[in-house]
């Protein structure tokens, strides 16, 4: 046979062998890993705070080669694949050496594997037969021909046993260890480097005897080969074997749920904060004897600049059913009760209606069907806006929000990144400030930002690929001063000229829903913003709970301990600048206007903080006259009684009244009639504005009357009206009733069953109202 006939032979072989394993490859392809839907939440750093396993229980923390420390690869290689950048995944030497010393030892000494060959048997287990053997071979081939070396040894990496359900190196040093692995020292790196052998009988946390003799073996390779230096084997042998007690991770379930979904990543990461989260869930676990049964509770805690979350908890325990533990309140829609007054105070600021000491009413007070109470079920009449806030008086809220208008405040608040939820087909009204609405505690939260961001309000980011969202939701100078109240810094030095504040502390604000059903706590720090939430899940009232008494406390417990760690870091709080156009003013009561403490109309001084210099007067009620309770001009004569601006010596006098509701709640000294001088008899002044709120007595607001037993007769009722000045007008279901001098009464007939509603005018413009019922 000529030359040029076999080398055309031999090459048509060649030719054949490859298309054969061509085929081979493409009808038995590598088996290399799909998502098997294994996920590891991260910290921020780094550290796992959740696993999600794949279908066999089994958990893994992919990493990259450059994520491993230097020393496991050095220990690696050299004990396991001395030759593995240089072999084409067999090692022919290995396996000549690994059958001989079997051989001759009438029992197995070593292994011929390469580590290429310990991932092809990774990938696609096989028995350890001839027949096995050649299988994996086979893969091996396929492995070389398809990756590189490195996307070999990272499969290694993520895909090698290391006892019970965990795979791969990062798993077991964070299991095992307690840390990171690219943090391990000499000993560590060779322990991890040998466990793959024999995970079932080298596992450290059941054999440790055993785990310490193999890593030691190894560290004698490394020394034996000069691959350390022989101080740093001699080290690491006297290192004894330490490890972190075996936890898997377990912080953080909610947020864990939450972010996994099927298109996430096998890493997961967050921003949150590993030590913090575990110290926040231990104080939580130890709060849990306190609360009462079926009670959960949630966490939320936010670093302010970056509105990075670094504490997330969502309830007290996952496991805990009776508790509804698996129910997330921080995504939760629940009823805000008074959280929300802080905005509005704020809106109200930034509109003039208001500044920091502005006199409101906190009196009873009917709107249609709705009456609000305070919590307190009581009244305090004049009260300034800051302590109206910082003491969470309702009444005041509702004026300032029937002043500002409850569709705009929705809206700005929608606007602003807080959304309130209304049931179909509502719309936004009085009740809205005290919870009438649903809101989340992650967009409370969010919405308190903008008392630390100058007024820009900004979306809480779980992970650390979420941008910052901001919006405007209050200008600086309101977000300040609302801010200020909020933190018991209500009014300024009682000098006008005494520097600002400008260094914060931890200002917050409680709430309660109607019927204790949620207690709210929101604090807003120097770095942080925290954000509480208790009660049941379930919705089901928990009475005597509420936001001061339960809440707060917990609240507080958090802000001691991020106080703690910023101290101990050597972190100090932020100064936060006083706005350009924050200001202070000496204000006088009732007018709420700046003047002279002199001044006989300045019946109260106090220091408020401004925002553009701009001093609003009085915010009175909407269905109380302008002309009534402010200021009342009248002709005085040189003794000082009341005249007709006609009389001999009549001087013009402006005289500051308070407003009417607030009469009942003032001294006596301080009423209406006591301000104004007496009339003169000898020159009577003309008939004044009312000198008492108007009211209607002879039926009640809510009763049922009852027809006479007689069906023919109509019901008749002798209804008068109180206080007020001049004539009246009555109006029943709005038409006109008749009217009636002053003091005097009417009589009224009714005859058919169903829901009346009284009103009565008088000539000052005064009204009152009235609803009830005449029933069988």
């Amino acid at each position: 046979m000529s030359l040029r006939l076999v080398a055309r032979w031999t090459l048509a072989s060649l030719l054949l062998m490859i298309a054969l394993l061509w085929l081979a490859d493409r009808i038995w392809p590598l088996p290399l890993p799909r998502d098997d839907l294994a996920r590891v939440v991260l910290a921020e750093d780094g550290t796992p705070l959740w696993r999600f396993a794949d279908a066999n229980g089994v958990w893994r923390y992919p990493v990259q080669t450059a994520e491993v420390s230097p020393y496991y690869l050095d220990a690696l290689l050299t004990y396991e694949d001395r030759w593995f950048y240089q072999h084409p995944g067999v090692n022919p030497f290995a396996l000549a050496r690994a059958t001989w010393q079997n051989l001759t030892g009438a029992r197995v000494v070593s292994g011929g594997s390469t580590l290429s060959m310990q991932v092809a048997r990774l990938l696609d287990p096989h028995s350890r037969t001839f027949h096995g053997k050649l299988r994996q071979l086979w893969r091996t081939a396929q492995l070389e021909w398809h990756l590189s070396k490195a996307e070999i040894l990272n499969l290694y990496l993520n895909r090698a046993p290391f006892g019970g359900t965990l795979q791969g190196v990062a798993a077991a040093s964070w299991a095992y260890l307690g840390k990171s692995p690219a943090q391990l020292t000499h000993a560590e790196a060779a322990l991890l480097a040998v466990l793959p052998q024999a995970p079932s009988r080298l596992r450290p946390d059941r054999h440790p005897q055993r785990a310490q003799e193999a890593r030691d073996k190894v560290l004698r390779r490394l020394g034996e080969f000069q691959v350390w230096p022989s101080s740093a084997v001699a080290e690491a042998l006297e290192e004894p074997l330490l490890l972190a007690p075996r936890l898997e991770p377990s912080l953080a379930p909610l947020l864990a749920r939450r972010l996994n979904r099927p298109d996430s990543p096998p890493l997961i990461r967050t921003t949150l904060d590993a030590t913090l989260q575990r110290r926040l869930e231990d104080l939580l676990l130890g709060w849990r004897a306190r609360l009462p049964e079926y009670t959960s509770a949630a966490i939320l805690v936010v670093e302010e600049d970056s509105m990075a979350v670094r504490a997330y908890l969502g309830s007290v325990d996952i496991n805990d059913a009776k508790r509804f533990g698996h129910v997330d309140m921080i995504s939760a829609l629940r009823s805000p009760g008074s959280t929300l007054k802080p905005f509005l105070y704020g809106m109200a600021l930034d509109d003039g209606l208001i500044h920091s000491e502005s006199l409101l009413q906190d009196v009873p007070r009917r709107y249609g069907d709705y009456r609000p109470g305070n919590f307190s079920m009581g009244f305090t009449g004049a009260v300034p806006a800051s302590t109206a806030l910082s003491s969470s008086l309702n009444l005041p809220a509702v004026q300032l929000l029937e002043a500002y208008g409850p569709k705009r405040f929705a809206a700005q608040m929608r606007i602003g990144g807080v959304p309130l939820a209304l049931p179909a087909l509502a719309e936004p009204n009085l009740a809205l400030i005290l919870g009438g609405a649903g809101s989340r505690l992650e967009d409370l939260v969010s919405g308190y930002s903008a008392f630390a961001r100058d007024g820009r309000s900004a979306t809480i980011r779980l992970q650390p690929d979420d941008t910052l969202k901001e919006r405007p939701l209050l200008s600086p100078g309101s977000a300040w001063i609302v801010r200020r109240i909020l933190s018991g810094q209500a009014r300024p030095d009682r000098d006008p000229r005494a520097e600002l504040v400008q260094r914060p502390v931890l200002a917050w604000k409680t709430g309660t829903s109607y019927g204790f059903r949620d207690a709210w706590a929101i604090g807003v720090g120097p770095r942080y913003l925290i954000g509480v939430w208790i009660g049941r899940p379930d919705g089901t009232p928990v009475p005597g709970q509420f936001g001061l008494a339960s809440a707060a406390p917990l609240m507080l417990q958090v802000h001691d301990v991020l106080t703690n760690r910023d101290s101990q870091r050597g972190i100090s709080a932020p100064v936060k600048p006083v706005p350009a156009n924050v200001g202070v003013a000496a204000i006088c009561w009732p007018l709420g206007q700046p003047m002279s403490r002199s001044d006989p109309n300045c019946r109260r001084q106090r220091f408020a903080w401004t925002l553009d210099n701009t001093t609003p007067p009085t915010l009175l009620a909407l269905d109380q006259p302008l002309g009534v309770g402010l200021m009342e001009s009248v002709w005085v004569n040189p003794k000082g009684l009341r005249v007709d601006a006609h009389c001999p010596g009549a001087q013009l006098k402006n005289i500051a009244l308070w407003p009417a509701p607030l009469e009942p709640w003032l001294p006596r000294a301080e009423r209406r009639d006591a301000r104004l001088p007496a009339a003169d008899p000898d020159c009577p002044p003309p008939a004044l504005a009312a000198s008492s709120p108007l009211s209607i007595v002879g039926v009640r607001e809510g009763d049922q009357l009852r027809l006479p037993a007689a069906s023919q007769q109509a019901l008749r009722l002798k209804i008068s009206a109180l206080g007020g000045s001049g004539r009246r007008w009555w109006f029943l279901n709005g038409a006109p009733l008749g009217d009636s001098a002053n003091q005097d009464s009417i009589n009224a007939s009714f005859e058919q069953l169903g829901r009346y509603q009284l009103s009565v005018l008088d000539e000052a413009g005064q009204t009152a109202r009235i609803e009830f019922s005449v029933v069988d």
